[in-house]
């Protein structure tokens, strides 16, 4: 039975540092969740739900701070897969332009921006089902190059086997993204090509070679709650939790087969937040896609229910996402700072924000 946490004798809340009661924490992270727990999450009263969040949301992070990332596609278009919400998909007709992998220079040349505009991390995405093996040196060299700069590595480049997991981690990839996207039993509505076992797979040659994880999905499918209930609980019944857990909402394009898919209702969505922030106290729980779409009541309500990530940047690989002034006027608004990391080099970066696609 859950446990929620009242006080009849005052309407204060407990300062921001004061140890929450038992009843809200734990000393261990959780990897043994029953999917009826995790269904109790979702049905609590709104209020109770992000009052839950965000009491676990403060023991871990400061509540007033949002990490601040940006994403780079260094290979657009002409993917194999069939993922039905995806504009990259060679199976739909979306108008998109097919571009080959950047050169290794031209990723290096927005990398230093991104170092000098105060990056600390650099997130590159290729549309591939998987790499091939003429395409490591390629990749190594990006790697091996940004990390010279000094910055954190990323890469979503589909699935890995477990010796091209290690040799990304030798040459010094410090994160992998790859997206569980949905339930197991919902998965075969939207994927065929690729099974979920191949992205559990993909997952654990990415933890045993010793990169940090990126891993979450995609709400807003036309799935049920019961499918975003098992999202979770695969991602947070993992041997060890992601780092960061996106949470997208679907972004319809025309020519995709869910263009036409209605819409969510966003207070779902913002439960869908809280509960990952509930179930994976300790990662930082990402607003990814669909953000463009989302009134800045939704984001705070995001925020209160334990978000504590985003994607900064006019596009998400080749999706609209909210313009850098937006999102600091937004911050401003809710009194939230970048979350900021120290930094090496130049005394006049900021460590903040870098927006890939102006470079």
């Amino acid at each position: 039975m859950l446990m929620i946490y009242h006080d009849d004798h005052s309407n204060e809340s407990p300062p921001m540092n004061q140890p929450l009661p038992s009843s809200l924490t734990s000393e261990s992270l959780r990897h043994d969740w029953q999917r009826e727990e995790v269904a109790e999450l979702f049905a609590l009263p709104f209020s109770d739900l992000l009052f839950r969040a965000q009491s676990v949301h403060r023991r871990y992070f400061d509540p007033n701070e949002v990490q601040v990332s940006t994403l780079l596609s260094i290979k657009t278009g002409a993917c194999p897969e069939d993922c039905a919400y995806c504009p990259q998909s060679t199976r739909f007709d979306t108008g998109l332009s097919v571009e080959a992998l950047m050169e290794v220079n031209q990723v290096l040349e927005q990398a230093r921006a991104a170092r000098r505009s105060g990056a600390t991390r650099f997130c590159m995405g290729a549309a591939w089902r998987s790499p091939k093996d003429r395409d490591l040196p390629a990749l190594i060299a990006m790697i091996e190059g940004v990390k010279d700069l000094g910055l954190e590595t990323c890469m979503t480049l589909g699935m890995l086997s477990d010796t091209q997991a290690k040799t990304l981690a030798e040459a010094g990839l410090d994160y992998y993204n790859h997206n569980l996207d949905t339930s197991p039993e919902y998965y075969g509505d939207i994927i065929t090509t690729r099974t979920y076992n191949d992205r559990l797979e993909t997952l654990a040659h990415v933890r045993d070679a010793g990169m940090k994880v990126c891993s979450g999905g995609i709400v807003g499918m036309g799935e049920e709650q019961s499918d975003r209930v098992g999202l979770l609980q695969q991602l947070a019944n993992l041997p060890e939790h992601p780092e960061s857990v996106p949470i997208n909402m679907l972004v319809r394009v025309p020519g995709t087969p869910l263009a036409e898919e209605g819409d969510l209702d966003p207070f779902e969505f913002v439960r869908t937040i809280a509960v990952a922030r509930i179930l994976m106290p300790a990662s930082h729980v990402r607003l990814s896609a669909g953000r463009e779409d989302m009134n800045d009541q939704t984001q705070a309500l995001a925020f209160l229910a334990g978000a504590n990530s985003i994607f900064y940047g006019e596009k998400l690989l080749t999706t609209a996402n909210p313009g850098a002034n937006t999102d600091l006027a937004l911050f401003a608004r809710l009194g939230i700072n970048p979350e900021e990391r120290e930094m090496s080099g130049d005394e006049d970066a900021d460590p903040r924000f870098y927006n890939a696609m102006e470079v």
